[in-house]
């Protein structure tokens, strides 16, 4: 599992280490682990270090000092390194080494800042580090702008200048580096979007920090996580042992969403799938996922909360394309009043905003928002939310009491007094309509199995985005995949569970 932490718990911990180390000892680990990155990178992308160029983005504080004693150390091999000095002081020991090593040091002034940029093979953004918060303050705002406009590599030292290492959050101009070399542990800021956006790869230094860390604040599941956490049937499994689960999706209007939520479940494993809805989204999920047991709702059953039609199920999923009229109230408040796990996804999330009292339960409960969904159940402006996702998943898990998957660029699953989980899988392709009812219905399966809301959530997250990658082509996330849909994330589920 990869662990990560704010500046503070950082900060911490180097202060507790640095009390047993001579003085001078943690920069030098941070310096030597960037300059062997650097070098590297210059390696691939120049075919060697000695005569390649280096730029140095200086600020004032101590993650200054570290590029300046990794430029020195380039500069041993031969690159010629170029400083820009832009802060209101410089670290006097990193400064003599660059110089004592052959580098060059420039006091900033913008047209010879741009010279050095656009010059370098490679740039190192040594501006902020994590004590950084807000927006950028001049020299540094027009430097991290300039980065933009280099051709070389951008490397940010510990953490992109203008990213708030311990939110993620972006408030103006900011480094968007190719290779962020962080160091001691991930920062939080760095797997959270918009941060992580300009992090790039994030490639971790160990400098000695690990005895010395509290418990995460942030956390993301690898591979290997979430294999052991995903049920397997054995030799004595049935059908009902593997996890049953319900569906209330779909209406006359919205029947693709009833066949999506249905085809995540069914292709992510799950034992049995009960299907209930109106008569439309029956007959389609019964042409296509034969599988599937299906029910259509009497509404007068189910105005009276009463879903014994279906059939006894082990979770429930929610609201993929329910609509929000007075029968889908009813049915979500005839689900939410079982004594079962719920999933609650898309028209589900739009009718507890609307009704907080469907939220008063004691079972497990998963709900599922984009940014706009999640505005609704909060109050709060969509744009704040995607500035903060950190700050607002963490909110909302405390504020209505329930597992929350907050969707996006960068998925986060939070759970009061547990960290929140980013998932690292899935490709931008996956922006596109009907992915999130897919999604559902894997969490669903997982909810039915016995996973925990937390573990069912962030596991479906993780292996929704690995079918999404499978489907699209695999590789990167950015690059050589194609244009999915949602079926296509469904189709690819095997394939990608077969991979974990």
């Amino acid at each position: 599992m990869r662990t990560a932490y704010t500046s503070d718990q950082i900060r911490s911990a180097e202060l507790a280490l640095m009390a047993r180390l001579p003085e001078g000892t943690l920069m030098d680990r941070a310096a030597a682990g960037l300059a062997a990155v650097c070098a590297q990178l210059l390696a691939g992308s120049c075919g060697r270090v000695y005569g390649s160029r280096v730029a140095l983005l200086i600020g004032s504080g101590d993650n200054g000092g570290d590029a300046l004693y990794a430029g020195a150390r380039l500069a041993r091999r031969g690159a010629r390194v170029e400083a820009v000095l832009a802060g209101s002081r410089t670290h006097e020991g990193g400064l003599a080494a660059l110089r004592q090593a052959g580098g060059r040091a420039h006091p900033y002034d913008a047209a010879r800042a741009r010279e050095v940029l656009a010059g370098a093979d490679l740039v190192m953004d040594g501006l902020v580090g994590i004590g950084g918060s807000g927006a950028l303050r001049e020299p540094y705002a027009t430097l991290a702008e300039l980065t933009a406009e280099t051709g070389g590599l951008v490397v940010a030292v510990d953490v992109p200048s203008g990213v708030d290492a311990s939110s993620g959050r972006v408030e103006g101009p900011a480094v968007r580096a190719h290779l962020t070399v962080t160091f001691g542990a991930y920062k939080a800021g760095l797997l959270v979007d918009p941060g992580a956006a300009r992090a790039g790869s994030v490639e971790l230094v160990d400098i000695g920090l690990g005895p010395f860390l509290p418990d995460p604040e942030v956390a993301a599941l690898t591979g290997d996580d979430v294999a052991d956490l995903l049920p397997r049937p054995g030799a004595e499994s049935d059908k009902y042992r593997r996890g049953v689960v319900g569906i209330a999706a779909g209406s006359d209007r919205y029947t693709g969403a009833a066949v999506l939520s249905v085809g995540g479940a069914v292709r992510a494993g799950a034992g049995l799938v009960r299907f209930a809805s109106s008569a439309e989204p029956v007959r389609l999920v019964r042409a296509r996922w034969p599988e599937a047991i299906t029910t259509v709702l009497d509404p007068s059953l189910v105005l009276k909360s009463s879903l014994d039609e279906v059939g006894r199920v082990q979770a429930w999923v929610l609201g993929p394309g329910l609509g929000t009229g007075p029968e889908a109230h009813a049915v979500a408040r005839a689900v939410l009043s079982t004594g079962v796990p719920v999933l609650v996804d898309a028209d589900g999330l739009t009718l507890v905003a609307k009704d907080r009292t469907l939220l008063r339960r004691a079972a497990p409960t998963v709900l599922t928002p984009h940014a706009g969904e999640l505005s609704r159940l909060l109050g709060v402006p969509r744009e704040r939310i995607e500035a903060g996702r950190l700050e607002h998943v963490r909110r909302a898990a405390a504020e209505l009491g329930a597992t929350v998957l907050l969707k996006g660029s960068t998925t986060l699953v939070a759970e009061e007094d547990r960290p929140v989980r980013v998932n690292t899988t899935g490709t931008p392709w996956l922006a596109t309509g009907g992915t999130g009812d897919v999604l559902s219905g894997i969490a669903g399966a997982l909810l039915a199995a016995g996973l925990t809301g937390y573990d069912a959530a962030s596991c479906a997250a993780y292996v929704h985005g690995l079918a999404a990658r499978t489907a699209a082509g695999g590789g990167d996330a950015a690059r050589g995949q194609a244009p999915i849909a949602a079926l296509d994330v469904a189709q690819a589920l095997p394939e990608a569970l077969r991979t974990l």
